[in-house]
């Protein structure tokens, strides 16, 4: 399975979809009020190798016990989960690979 980066950006940048920008800000001139929680997503890339950005967006409490972002592909284990989306990862297999080809874009 390999990513698409310019689906990565999509889903990336999609308030509906990765809710990405509610806490990170990044390369997206055309979004405003990108979020300044989470680290800036510019230069992910050169900051994270691929398996570290897969992992931090598959299940980011294993970096960090304490972090407030979701686990985009875990589904069992979870709390506070609202019902139409218990048992359901928030991202397929397929997106969590595009984001991933995304993020490794950004070197800068």
């Amino acid at each position: 399975m390999w990513g698409d980066p310019a689906r990565g950006r999509a889903i990336v940048a999609n308030r509906q979809v990765g809710l990405c920008l509610l806490c990170h800000r990044g390369p997206f001139p055309e979004e405003r009020f990108q979020g300044n929680l989470a680290p800036d997503l510019q230069g992910a890339g050169a900051r994270w190798s691929e398996g570290q950005l897969r992992l931090r967006i598959v299940d980011s409490g294993r970096i960090n016990p304490a972090t407030i972002m979701p686990a985009y592909h875990r589904s069992e284990g979870l709390v506070r989960v609202a019902p139409a989306w218990r048992e359901k990862p928030v991202l397929s297999a397929q997106q969590i690979e595009d984001v991933v080809a995304f993020l490794m874009t950004l070197r800068d």
